[in-house]
């Protein structure tokens, strides 16, 4: 456990080393999320134990939320300005991310049924 652990911590790093590098405006762990998500695409798939440690971790995803509630509550004042694109970016967005998350799924679960068809 502590060897996968480990594992997603780094690719962690090597998001936040990217995103300090390039000097990009997207969060080094979601960069770190997408390099994991490639390298497990070419090893096809995760060990045992990173599985089982991404389960455990995910038992807990709704506390890593309570820090982003209450830093929201600090910033009141910005959403009483802002209001109005934060709304429309959540009832767009929201559909949005919903339709291309079923449309690749779909995409996936195709090709891997056609894949044990022909097998």
């Amino acid at each position: 456990m502590l060897g996968a652990f480990t594992l997603l911590l780094a690719y962690q790093l090597v998001g936040e080393i990217i995103t300090q590098v390039f000097h990009l405006h997207i969060p080094g762990p979601v960069i770190g999320m997408l390099l994991l998500f490639i390298t497990l695409i070419f090893r096809e798939g995760p060990s045992p134990e990173l599985r089982e440690t991404s389960r455990q971790l995910l038992q807990y995803l709704s506390m890593l939320f309570i820090p982003a509630g209450a830093g929201i509550m600090l910033h009141f004042g910005t959403l009483e300005r802002e209001w109005l694109p934060i709304l429309l970016g959540v009832l767009v967005g929201t559909p949005l991310v919903i339709a291309i998350t079923a449309w690749l799924l779909q995409k996936l679960i195709g090709n891997r049924q056609n894949e044990e068809t022909e097998s």
